[in-house]
């Protein structure tokens, strides 16, 4: 028995295009899921990301390499001798047969006795916060029942992956948000591995224990959502995952994590932090999250502090999204709202002068693409 739920092991997949050549969707990858986790793979479209799923599902077979689902190659194995259950994002469900009848098709597939399949499928709709609704049809249901009842379905058949693309895609953002926590705790509860697609990067780092974050079939990077976030290991990672000001320099010294940059276009030196050994000389890229930069009245650094103007200024509720100008550098500032004021001076304005600080920590050195 692996200690896996999931894993892919060096999977290519190739599709020929309308012109005649090919394309590998999928490039080299190699993913291991575990046990009980929520997983999720992140990216744009055409990313690789719903083919990978596909492959574990059984509706693809991978061109090279194999899927292991509990540790057993899965070869060409058709869907449903697969221990897995997938949710689309457009839910699927039988429009003539009512929330019940929805719930108990899988199990009556199989031939399970009907009072085990009425435990069952109680037990799911209690899950998912449908207890009662057993009569209703599809249509007599909102976007977000229906995905419950999507959901119910493939929980019934007790599958040891449940496989997620992009399920919440057709819900307004509200129910959405709410739909995501659910989820999270439901995964909790029943303890079942989910691997989610999506290319919600919020919705990523709200749910999942990891993330793959993928990018032309290959993965760029997979971690806890704190480690994508806070330290992601390319330009593209840093990029796609919420907001980044970036700097293209060059490294003057590297000691440790402790970095030494010269950064032409602002014609001074920004100390920051790498997990990579650069060498002096090496061309790098340094990120910066809009919301960890400090605008002041005075230099509060004696380093990574440079004069700047405000060009642009956005109350949003939360905070106050600025644009700020160093040399002809435009530059995202971030403050957070901490007082509850109408004074316009608590709030910085256009054409202000101020003091721009970055700790070293948060100038993240990435090696130039």
């Amino acid at each position: 028995m692996s200690g896996f739920a999931v894993e892919m092991r060096d999977v290519v997949k190739t599709f020929q295009t309308p012109e005649g050549g090919f394309v590998n969707a999928v490039d080299h990858v190699d993913m291991q899921i575990k046990n009980g986790e929520f997983f999720s793979l992140l990216g744009s479209s055409g990313c690789g990301k719903t083919t990978s799923l596909r492959m574990m599902a059984g509706f693809e077979w991978p061109t090279q390499g194999e899927v292991y689902i509990e540790g057993e190659p899965q070869g060409h194995k058709p869907p449903f001798q697969r221990p897995v259950n997938t949710v689309f994002q457009s839910y699927a469900l039988f429009q003539h047969m009512n929330v019940y009848q929805n719930v108990a098709f899988g199990l009556e597939m199989e031939k399970t006795p009907k009072n085990e399949i009425d435990k069952r499928v109680g037990k799911a709709l209690e899950m998912v916060k449908l207890n009662g609704m057993e009569k209703r049809s599809p249509k007599q249901l909102s976007g977000g029942q229906q995905q419950r009842v999507a959901l119910a379905r493939a929980l019934v058949k007790l599958p040891s992956v449940l496989l997620l693309d992009e399920p919440l895609g057709a819900l307004d953002l509200k129910l959405r948000k709410e739909m995501q926590l659910e989820l999270k705790s439901l995964q909790r509860e029943v303890g079942i591995t989910f691997v989610f697609v999506t290319h919600d990067q919020e919705e990523a780092l709200t749910m999942s224990d990891r993330i793959a974050v993928m990018s032309h079939g290959k993965v760029m990077q997979v971690g806890a959502p704190v480690e994508i976030y806070e330290r992601p290991n390319c330009k593209f990672v840093a990029d796609f995952i919420g907001d980044s000001n970036f700097l293209e320099g060059e490294v003057r010294s590297c000691d440790g994590e402790n970095t030494i940059s010269f950064v032409p276009r602002l014609g001074m030196e920004i100390h920051g932090m790498s997990q990579s050994k650069f060498s002096p000389g090496d061309k790098i890229v340094i990120s910066i999250r809009p919301e960890k930069m400090r605008l002041s009245e005075q230099p509060a650094l004696s380093q990574n502090c440079l004069e700047v103007k405000v060009t642009n200024s956005a109350y949003i509720g939360s905070d106050t999204r600025l644009e700020v100008l160093a040399k002809d550098v435009k530059l995202k500032v971030w403050e957070q709202n901490h007082i509850s004021t109408l004074d316009p001076r608590a709030y910085h304005q256009g054409e202000q002068k101020a003091w721009l600080s970055i700790f070293p920590d948060n100038a993240l050195v990435l090696p130039a693409e």
